[in-house]
């Protein structure tokens, strides 16, 4: 068995002689009272979007899940495993978040895959069935005149993020709170070579900079 990797051993030292110090007594108070998280995040796997350090989370704050593409399914319950569904309904209906955001990405891998329809995208595969929910029976993906390639793969990482808003409408346990005005449904869009981060203005559906937002 080869050994654990070194720069994950040198990580956590770093984070022992450094940040537990300073959190200590909120990790404590977090193992015995639970989490309460108010903030369900939805992101993708890339190892560039990480919600903790985006949004600058301290433990507790958080709930995230993670997948390729930053996809949620539609409501399908069935005898199959749901890993998606399963958090979100744990985050829903047992911690009582106020807030779901799913967050999008640039250069997104699973996002570019499923429009160059290259591998590992085959038929058979998990990957391949995973970005294939992303499309509606019917519904076609394809670039438009005149657009360029970058427009089009932005165009499309960000359409993954108004489909995951819509398939999150189709769990009954989180369209009830939504229509009561207890759960509120938020998109994003992070730029990875900037930093930047973008969030979905619904009543436009357009993703505006948080810099416009607050006036920088």
């Amino acid at each position: 068995m080869s050994p654990f990797p070194q720069q994950l051993i040198d990580g956590y030292r770093t984070f022992a002689s450094q940040r537990l110090p300073a959190e200590q007594s909120r990790y404590r108070d977090l193992s015995v009272r639970g989490q309460s998280p108010e903030t369900m995040v939805i992101g993708c796997c890339d190892s560039r979007v990480s919600p903790e350090v985006i949004f600058d989370a301290g433990p507790g704050e958080l709930f995230v899940v993670r997948n390729v593409a930053n996809l949620v399914p539609v409501y399908q319950p069935d005898p199959g495993a749901h890993g998606v569904s399963a958090a979100l309904e744990y985050a829903v209906s047992v911690l009582r978040v106020k807030h779901i955001v799913v967050l999008g990405h640039a250069q997104c891998g699973g996002i570019r895959a499923f429009i160059d329809k290259i591998e590992p995208l085959s038929p058979g595969d998990f990957i391949g069935k995973w970005m294939a929910m992303f499309v509606k029976p019917g519904e076609v993906v394809e670039q438009r005149d005149h657009e360029t390639m970058h427009d089009f793969t932005v165009r499309i990482e960000k359409a993954a993020v108004f489909r995951s808003l819509e398939n999150l409408m189709t769990f009954p346990f989180v369209r009830t709170p939504v229509e009561r005005g207890g759960l509120h449904l938020h998109g994003a869009y992070f730029g990875v070579a900037e930093g930047t981060l973008s969030v979905l203005d619904r009543a436009t559906k357009e993703f505006r900079s948080v810099k416009e937002l607050v006036g920088e």
